[in-house]
Formats: C-alpha cells, structure tokens, sequence
C-alpha cells in the first residue's frame, strides 16, 4: 500500500510566525500559526503559569467538487470536531509550559478537498508550529523550546475487502472502514479515530490498518524532518 504523494512548502505566507502549504495528493492545506500575548481566562491563575495553544479549520467554498457553504453564523459539528482533534494532536508533542502568556493560534484552510484534509493539517500545522518556535526563540519571546517531538497523521481504511493507506474522496466515500491516526516520532498514539462504515472489521484488518498507518506515518516525519533541513 502506497500513500500519495506529499509536498510541504514552507514560508508559505510572508505575514504568520509560521505557515506552510501541504499538498497531499489532490487535496491542498494552508497552515498557517499566529502568536499573541494573552492567554484564556482559564489559564490566568494557572500554576506554574503557562500558555495555549488552539486550532481553528475551514474549507475555503471552492475546495470540494460542490460549493462549500461559508459558515457564517457558527460553525457545524463537523468543524468544531476536527479543529479540536488538530488541537489535541499539536498539544501532545508540546510544553505549554515553555511559552506563559503566549496563545498560538494554528489555523488549517483547505483550498483543495480531495480526502484527508484533517491528517494533512496536522502534518503540515507541526512544520509550521515548529517554524513559529524558532523565530519566537529569534525574537527572545521563548527561553526553552517547547517542541517535544513530530508528529504526524494518515487515513486508512478498508475499500473492497481490501486495506487501502491515505484515502482520497473517491476511495472515502466508499470505504467500509475509515480510520485516522496520530501518532508522534517515538511511535506513541495521539489518536486513532475508526469506524465501520459498512461491514464490520475484526483484530486482524485492524491489525494491518496500525501497521500501515505507523509505516506511513514513520515517513511523514521523515519527510518533515528533511523539509526543515533543506530549507
């Protein structure tokens, strides 16, 4: 099983701490992280102080295959979902405690739909959040980095009665199973999100679902590593 293919562009927009394009496949991601003094009410009186670190994630009208509807009075569950499993992803592989005072906002626009547009984000958002680290260390916002490690995340799923790696629309909507896994560079989920789309799966296609998912993910951060290097 082969993923598709993944470009990560960086420095992307010339105004965020950091922002980079991920292309995976057809489907195409904008991350972009903004940094602000202040932090929510919850975390005022925090001890030892601390800051946050959120995620906000849209689809721009024309990124699928039928307009997307602006979502201009609130938005839809499906949103509010996948921008708080972003959030989570990022907040793992992260000290909150290395940047007090400081919210990050890490936003994720999609402007090409073509399947795994909430594990492209998180792959993409984590090259983006680690750029907005370093110019905070330039600046002597940051006195430690809070990057703990990578991570990254990819779809499985069974199509056909068959194991399938990084789903793209056509795959997705016919899968029988869909999952979505996090996982960082030292091999630790962050998430594993599956269902049973159509027919159930038992402990053995759920067993080649983890390991494909690991060895893909395995390159992603390799992947991810050598685009900071390079660049």
């Amino acid at each position: 099983m082969e993923k598709r293919k993944t470009k990560i562009t960086r420095n992307y927009l010339m105004h965020p701490a950091g922002s980079v394009l991920i292309e995976t496949g057809n489907t195409k991601v904008i991350c972009t992280v903004t940094v602000e003094k202040g932090v929510p009410p919850f975390l005022r009186d925090a001890k030892p102080p601390q800051g946050w670190l959120t995620a906000e994630y849209s689809m721009l009208p024309g990124a699928p295959d039928s307009r997307f509807k602006r979502e201009r009075k609130g938005i839809k569950g499906r949103t509010a979902e996948i921008q708080r499993f972003i959030g989570r992803s990022l907040r793992a592989v992260v000290d909150l405690t290395k940047f007090p005072g400081y919210q990050i906002t890490v936003d994720c626009d999609v402007i090409q739909a073509d399947g795994g547009t909430r594990t492209a984000s998180v792959t993409g958002a984590c090259v983006a959040l680690h750029d907005a680290f370093s110019m905070m260390k330039e600046s002597n916002q940051l006195e430690e980095d809070p990057f703990k490690e990578w991570v990254a995340a990819i779809s499985v799923g069974i199509v056909n009665r068959k194991p399938v790696v990084d789903l793209c629309y056509e795959e997705d909507s016919i899968a029988d199973v869909d999952m979505n896994i996090v996982m960082t560079e030292s091999g630790k989920f962050i998430e594993i999100q599956g269902t049973a789309e159509a027919e159930p799966f038992d402990d053995k296609e759920l067993t080649i679902m983890l390991k494909e998912a690991k060895k893909n993910i395995v390159d992603l951060i390799k992947y991810q590593k050598k685009v900071i290097i390079n660049n």
